[in-house]
């Protein structure tokens, strides 16, 4: 049963990158997002004014406000990117994978902007990803796909848009429930993506039945599988587990595109694949053999020089190590948005935010 249910999460996440690439042909980036997102926003409002009510209780109008920035960063920011890259003629793989080099973004940049211990083995990782990506990308812009050097450049913005999510969600103290911070993400982004479709002329759904099949494979695969599963895994064996096999999410999006839309995948791309995969080992090695080491050190004593601010400093910066895609983000613990929370020696939780599409 735990094997079915590890094939059929990876197989549900990975469907964000194939969704993407299923409506492209049929609407714009913004029409496909928004008839996405508003039956969801919907359903989910509707929810919040019956069965979860209970789950709002405490938050105040800031909670909320800092909530919708996160989802917009982590979720309208991010998505738009992606499916505007995959739009463009960038494949599914290639960008899954430049989407995979966030968690070693976060990592890296937790010593400049936190002040949280980087092991060396976290350097060489964010340096082995990149150079994964780069032979991935030179291999799929060799192959002809159309697209203009500067669409590879889209999925990085997206990154970056969702690094800048984590360390937001990072600094938040109020606990918020899953369905609640779920529910502002979806209903922020609906707004975002309406409003941009609006502005645009383009809300008006496509009259292609490829465009209603990739929403309803959107909605049902990417959104209800690939997150009923997540925590379905979660609950019953772990965050190793989750990470472990989010490091195959890219591998298999590369292989579903070449499958299904004849997308380039040669040697170069499975090189390109195999070190992108290592580079994530490597760095969720590197920040679990850290935070162990200073975790260690915190319980030989209060004289101990590194105590146990070093202790978390070394546990938050393997926070960053696991592989990450989904949709949304936040606070930790919750439904739908791919974040969790790790408890540290000082007893303060880590949060990261996990996204994709």
């Amino acid at each position: 049963m735990n094997v079915l249910l590890s094939i059929g999460f990876v197989l549900t996440w990975s469907s964000g990158f194939i969704g993407a690439k299923l409506g492209a042909g049929s609407a714009d980036a913004v029409t496909i997002l928004m008839w996405r997102f508003l039956p969801l926003a919907a359903v989910l409002a509707l929810l919040a004014a019956t069965v979860t009510r209970a789950s709002w209780r405490g938050l105040t109008a800031r909670d909320l406000a800092r909530q919708a920035v996160v989802g917009a960063l982590s979720q309208s920011g991010y998505l738009l990117t992606v499916y505007h890259a995959i739009q463009l003629g960038v494949s599914s793989g290639t960008t899954a994978l430049i989407d995979g080099t966030q968690p070693l973004v976060a990592g890296a940049l937790a010593g400049p902007l936190l002040g949280q211990y980087v092991s060396r083995a976290q350097w060489l990782g964010l340096a082995l990803g990149l150079t994964g990506v780069a032979v991935v990308t030179a291999g799929d812009a060799a192959a002809g796909t159309g697209a203009p050097w500067w669409a590879y450049l889209v999925p990085f913005l997206g990154m970056l848009s969702l690094v800048a999510a984590t360390f937001l969600d990072r600094r938040t103290r109020t606990p918020v429930a899953p369905l609640a911070a779920m529910t502002v993400h979806c209903v922020t982004s609906a707004i975002v993506f309406s409003g941009l479709a609006l502005g645009l002329g383009t809300a008006a759904p496509a009259a292609e039945t490829s465009f209603w099949a990739a929403i309803g494979w959107l909605v049902v695969l990417s959104t209800f599988g690939g997150y009923g599963l997540y925590w379905l895994i979660l609950r019953r064996g772990g965050v190793t587990r989750v990470n472990t096999l989010m490091f195959l999410m890219a591998p298999v999006t590369a292989l579903w595109g070449a499958a299904m839309f004849g997308e380039p995948f040669g040697p170069q791309t499975v090189l390109g694949l195999a070190v992108g995969l290592g580079a994530v080992v490597l760095v969720h090695r590197g920040g679990a053999s850290g935070a162990g080491r200073r975790e260690a050190a915190a319980c030989g004593g209060a004289g101990s020089p590194g105590g146990g601010g070093g202790a978390r400093a070394g546990a938050e910066a393997g926070d960053g190590a696991g592989a990450g895609a989904g949709d949304g983000a936040g606070d930790g613990a919750r439904a739908g948005d791919g974040a969790e929370v790790t408890p540290v020696a000082s007893g303060r939780p880590v949060r990261r935010v996990r996204s994709g599409p």
